[in-house]
């Protein structure tokens, strides 16, 4: 039996960008959420956001994004990105453990990890925008 790599799938600069305004939009809405402390939507929405802005540096700087269903794959992609992958592997890799959490588990999650999730997320969101319009702009 071969051993392959991490799925991936092609993404034109086209994609990259729809794939950081999606990651905004799954900002600003935990970012509402958290304003109405509904923490548990607030970091899931805060996972998305950032899993969308690691698709839009991986697109921009690789030509292509993670496309298994392990999400943990993406952090060895987002490694070969350059400085922006890495500064997004190292916010999502603390991100993806409260996924599970977040949508699976019967627990609640406090306001200080919901913070947290989405100040991560923030990050990973501006790092992804900055990527793109670098990008829109050779």
């Amino acid at each position: 039996m071969i051993a392959r790599g991490p799925r991936t799938k092609s993404t034109t600069p086209t994609q990259a960008s729809a794939y950081v305004s999606k990651s905004e939009q799954y900002l600003a809405a935990a970012e509402r959420e958290l304003g109405e402390r509904l923490y548990v939507p607030a970091t899931s929405l805060a996972i998305h956001a950032a899993i969308n802005a690691a698709d839009a540096v991986c697109g921009v700087r690789l030509g292509k994004r993670s496309g298994g269903q392990n999400h943990e794959e993406v952090l060895g992609l987002l490694a070969t990105a350059g400085a922006d992958g890495m500064a997004v592997a190292k916010e999502l890799g603390r991100l993806l453990p409260l996924k599970t959490k977040a949508e699976y588990d019967p627990v609640d999650l406090s306001k200080t990890d919901a913070g947290r999730a989405v100040e991560r997320a923030r990050r990973c969101v501006a790092i992804g925008r900055r990527a793109v319009e670098a990008a829109q702009a050779r």
